[in-house]
C-alpha cells in the first residue's frame, strides 16, 4: 500500500499542471493559435471583482467619478463599469492599478487585503494571465452624512 502513495497521483494530476501553467497556455505552441485578451476585458473583471468587496463604496479619484456622474446623464451614454481601474496587460501578465472610494468604519489594510485577494483571483481564473501586482490607492471615505444635502453647513459666501 505503500507504492500507492499520493506521489503518482501528483505528477500525473492534470489540475495542478494547468493551474501553474494557465498564463503561458495564451500563448504556447500547443494551443493550434493564439488568444488575446484586450485590456478593457481585464479592466472591466478587475473593477467588478473589486465592487465586489463589503467596505468599497465608489471606484475612481474625483475627477473621474465626476466624468462618470457626467456621462452617465447623457443619453445613450452608457455607464462607465472600469472607471478608477487602470491596467498593463502583456501576452502572460497583466498589472492592475485601482483607485478606491471606502465606506467609512472600514479598516484600510484590510479592505485592501480583500480587494487584492478578490482582484487577483479573479483575474487569474478567468484570464489565465498571472497578476504580478496590485496597486491601490484610497482617494477617499465615504460618510453617510455626506448623502443628504441638509447637513451641509451653509456657505458663508454667495
Amino acid at each position: 500500500m505503500a507504492q500507492s502513495t499520493a506521489q503518482p497521483d501528483t505528477t500525473s494530476h492534470p489540475p495542478a499542471q494547468r493551474s501553474e501553467s494557465a498564463p503561458t497556455r495564451l500563448a504556447d505552441e500547443h494551443s493550434r493559435g493564439k488568444t488575446t485578451i484586450a485590456s478593457s476585458v481585464v479592466q472591466k473583471i478587475a473593477a467588478m471583482a473589486a465592487r465586489e468587496i463589503s467596505g468599497v463604496h465608489a471606484m475612481g479619484g474625483g475627477v473621474s467619478r465626476a466624468f462618470g456622474a457626467l456621462r452617465e446623464r447623457i443619453p445613450g451614454a452608457g455607464t462607465s463599469s472600469t472607471s478608477g481601474v487602470q491596467v498593463e496587460v502583456g501576452e502572460k501578465q497583466a498589472a492592475i492599478d485601482l483607485d478606491l472610494v471606502m465606506e467609512y468604519g472600514a479598516s484600510i489594510v484590510d479592505l485592501a487585503r480583500a480587494v487584492r485577494r478578490n482582484v487577483i483571483s479573479t483575474v487569474e481564473r478567468m484570464t489565465g494571465l498571472e497578476v504580478i501586482e496590485v496597486n491601490i490607492e484610497v482617494n477617499d471615505i465615504h460618510v453617510p452624512e455626506d448623502d443628504s444635502g441638509e447637513d451641509q453647513p451653509q456657505s458663508r459666501v454667495e
